[in-house]
């Protein structure tokens, strides 16, 4: 296996259903540099970790642009300012510190806490759906329309819109894989693009609204926010609604299907859930280590040289931080490979880290423990239909696209 090959065989589909061993591979080479004009691969642990903290990284779209990368597909070019995500500070600092006084703690400290019953009541109506059936797709049925909705009630979204979302997003969020970026005159990019227009002019209507008539709901926070930094613009308030209702669900997605996969392939574990549900906060963590949602991260630029492992990576140069194999490396976790929840030391990268860490997590981590909880408790002597499970085309959000699951029993 050539050095040249090894992301391409990465990011190729025919590797999405185990993709660890291409890391381990990949690992051993930890700062690797896939062809001339490609980007630089970082792919241990404490790399990963030191470059997420490191100022001389920068996150902003117009230095991604600038150092060649096809910036066309990106999720929030829908004739929006970038979203918060994709900006350096200080304008990063603002934007996120105005959408976390909305958002959470600790401005807001029982915003998410306090949907606890709302989150459990969701989620039984959804396992009730299953009726009779005694075979579902897990993620048509439950993991995909659980995070919409409750993603959709926290902005303020009405509930009768929520069906209309996927159409937008999946082509949205396609575009984060780098094999299907084709640049801004492909027909992927046009439909993208024009998902975006739709979802933009669809959220436009309802920021609108609540400038006029703001409610108890996180976009009328952002159009009503007045704190030290200031007000966002409407413009601003636009993107980060954009940013926040496709990142609020899709990596929930994949957490909840990746999640219930491999409690099925570690019956044992499953077990113990259905006995202790306390036990959902360990499994929740080392899944985010174990088969982590958000696999790599490929929108970094240095913007100053950065000596690293013996190897100069010069200014302007791209960086693809692979969380995934840095959630496996064996100079960071014992036994990396395996599956175990009562490991004593969790400090993964599922969420990343530094100032750009994932800004749902704690809405994240409570939906995925809930839901893996109550699917434990309620399916009764629960089977994969098929293994592997087919996948989504996406290497950088990586999940099952089906998850078909029979079961003998659905408990009251």
């Amino acid at each position: 296996m050539t050095q040249a090959s090894l992301l391409r065989q990465i990011t190729a589909f025919a590797n999405r259903a185990n993709p660890y061993p291409l890391y381990e591979e990949l690992r051993k080479t930890p700062v690797l540099l896939d062809e001339e004009g490609g980007p630089y691969v970082i792919s241990s642990y404490w790399d990963i970790e030191s470059l997420l903290h490191d100022p001389r990284i920068s996150s902003d779209a117009a230095n991604l642009a600038a150092a060649g990368a096809d910036t066309a597909n990106g999720p929030e070019q829908t004739g929006l300012p970038p979203s918060f995500i994709r900006l350096d500070p200080p304008e990063h600092d603002r934007l996120r510190r105005i959408a976390n006084q909305a958002f959470g703690p600790p401005h807001r400290p029982r915003r998410i806490d306090g949907m606890r019953g709302e989150l459990h009541r969701i989620v039984t109506e959804l396992i009730d759906g299953f009726g009779d059936a005694r075979q579902i797709d897990l993620v048509d049925q439950f993991a995909y329309p659980f995070p919409v909705t409750v993603i959709c009630r926290l902005l303020g979204v009405p509930r009768e819109d929520e069906p209309r979302f996927r159409a937008w997003v999946d082509p949205i969020v396609a575009g984060l894989d780098p094999e299907t970026q084709q640049g801004v005159d492909s027909e992927f990019a046009k439909s993208a693009q024009e998902a975006r227009m739709q979802l933009g002019m669809y959220l436009s209507g309802l920021v609108d609204q609540r400038a006029k008539e703001p409610r108890d709901d996180l976009l009328s926070d952002l159009v009503t926010s007045q704190g030290p930094d200031g007000a966002m613009t409407m413009m601003e308030v636009l993107s980060t609604s954009v940013l926040l209702l496709i990142a609020g669900h899709e990596t929930t997605v994949n957490l909840i299907t990746n999640g219930m996969l491999t409690l099925l392939r570690h019956p044992d574990v499953l077990q113990r859930l259905r006995d202790d549900p306390g036990l959902s906060v360990k499994i929740v963590e080392e899944l985010l280590r174990y088969e982590p949602p958000v696999q790599l991260v490929p929108q970094r630029t240095c913007i100053a040289d950065i000596e690293l492992r013996g190897v100069t990576i010069p200014k302007g140069s791209r960086i693809w931080l692979v969380l995934a194999a840095g959630n496996r490396d064996p100079e960071r976790f014992t036994d990396p490979d395996r599956f175990d929840p009562d490991r004593e030391d969790i400090q993964h990268l599922g969420f990343g880290s530094g100032i750009h860490s994932c800004f749902g997590a704690p809405l994240a981590r409570l939906e995925a423990q809930i839901a893996l909880t109550e699917l434990a408790r309620r399916l009764g002597n629960p089977r994969l239909d098929e293994d592997p499970p087919p996948y989504r085309q996406n290497a950088v959000l990586r999940g099952p696209r089906h998850l078909n699951i029979s079961f003998d029993e659905l408990r009251p």
